[in-house]
């Protein structure tokens, strides 16, 4: 009996040891864990525009000819498309739909330009946003009420729907209607404002209004500034609502908003995507397979024919960038300008997505690059040069880089009004 007792202590002093050194060393393999490759901590799913606008009942629509525009990122967060949601709700009139490029169901190529179409599940006029014209039609906004406006955007100023939401409040503006927009996550977050203001002369589809190159804002708040703040054309003023989200916070990385992520174009396939096309999207401009656009990793790399990938690899990791490495990438792209030719570089990874300054990467990759090769030039065709000059907003960094091949030559320009814009972008915080 003694030694039953005995055995019995034993055992539970052995298993109580066993699971203090155990739970010792689960806490320190957690802590151990780089915060870029810890699984997103999701408390509560966020709620977009569209999911609070269906637990509203959709009141603010009531009584009203609708109008949408929209394309397949536009859905609530059980996947549902908002045009269906919309059109299917007895609460709601939906007589029309915009679309921009890619049409309202992705269903039209990249590029290709359209006229006025039926969307075949509604019956519902579809007018084009990506023809000739890009502004709505007298005859489109003659129909409608109210414009709703769901799209999910990437928060950089050259990705070209925030282009059309302006155009949109302009033309509201014009004939005295109303525009709700559905608000949605940025998924560079609330935070990070890089680049330059736009220089006179240089405003264009993917420059279009007078922000930062990454403004920080999620669409609503960006769509109130420009309201207020005298960004749309001719100072215009729209009668402008917000339907804003609910738990999402501005320090949020998309993976931590439990959303599903719907592609916004073809070559950006996932949230994170986002992060890159901001790094290299600029240079992309001049060419575009260097930056893995036609390969399996678009936006993701930095590569050419003349480059030695092991150099430029040193060379970028040596400048100790916060938040990011790089590695030896060799790839033929399956189509583009570069179609199997074989390309080499390096590969950006971006280990802490709150510490690294995106913009920079890709003009420290041309310094780098023309250290190592003093041959090497991507300025060499007018046409693309220009496409360049509008993506910055402004000549003058391409023709200093020109001059000097070196980051520090633009850096304070590149960086001037990022204080002026913070300041003046906090007036229109919707989210803590």
């Amino acid at each position: 009996m003694k030694n039953q007792i005995k055995y019995i202590i034993f055992t539970v002093l052995s298993v109580l040891i066993f699971s203090c050194k155990t739970n010792k060393v689960t806490d320190n393999y957690k802590t151990n864990i780089p915060a870029s490759n810890r699984q997103p901590v999701i408390t509560k799913t966020v709620k977009t525009g569209i999911d609070m606008l269906q637990e509203s009942d959709f009141a603010i629509l009531k009584d009203k000819k609708v109008g949408l525009v929209t394309n397949p990122t536009g859905v609530n967060r059980n996947l549902k498309s908002t045009v269906d949601i919309l059109f299917e709700s007895p609460e709601v009139n939906l007589v029309a739909l915009f679309a921009p490029e890619h049409g309202v169901r992705g269903d039209l190529p990249a590029g290709k330009q359209f006229n006025t179409i039926i969307d075949k599940k509604t019956g519902l006029s579809v007018f084009s946003l990506y023809g000739k014209n890009k502004i709505p039609t007298a005859e489109a906004m003659k129909m409608v009420d109210v414009i709703v406006y769901d799209i999910q955007d990437i928060g950089v100023r050259s990705y070209t729907f925030i282009s059309t939401m302006g155009i949109i409040m302009e033309t509201a503006a014009d004939y005295g209607k109303e525009v709700l927009i559905l608000d949605r996550p940025n998924p560079l977050g609330g935070n990070r404002i890089e680049g330059s203001l736009v220089d006179s002369g240089f405003y264009s589809f993917v420059s279009r209004y007078n922000i930062p190159y990454i403004y920080g804002l999620t669409c609503g708040e960006l769509a109130l500034l420009m309201n207020n703040e005298g960004l749309l054309k001719n100072g215009k003023q729209c009668n402008l609502q917000v339907v804003q989200m609910k738990n999402w916070k501005r320090n949020m990385t998309f993976g931590e908003t439990g959303l599903q992520w719907v592609p916004t174009s073809p070559h950006i396939p996932n949230w994170q995507t986002a992060y890159y096309y901001a790094a290299t999207g600029i240079i992309g401009e001049l060419n575009s397979s260097m930056i893995g656009i036609g390969y399996t990793l678009p936006f993701q790399v930095l590569a050419y024919e003349n480059i030695d990938a092991d150099k430029l690899t040193k060379a970028l990791n040596s400048l100790d960038l916060k938040g990011v490495i790089f590695r030896p990438v060799y790839f033929k792209p399956f189509y583009g300008n570069n179609k199997g030719k074989l390309l080499k570089g390096s590969q950006i990874h971006i280990t802490d997505y709150k510490s690294v300054n995106l913009t920079q990467i890709q003009f420290l990759f041309l310094q780098e690059t023309c250290k190592i090769n003093s041959s090497f030039n991507v300025f060499t065709n007018n046409r693309k040069n220009k496409s360049f000059d509008l993506a910055c907003g402004s000549d003058k960094y391409r023709k200093l880089l020109t001059k000097y091949y070196s980051y520090d030559s633009i850096k304070d320009l590149w960086n001037k009004d990022i204080g002026k814009f913070k300041t003046l972008s906090e007036k229109y915080y919707l989210y803590n």
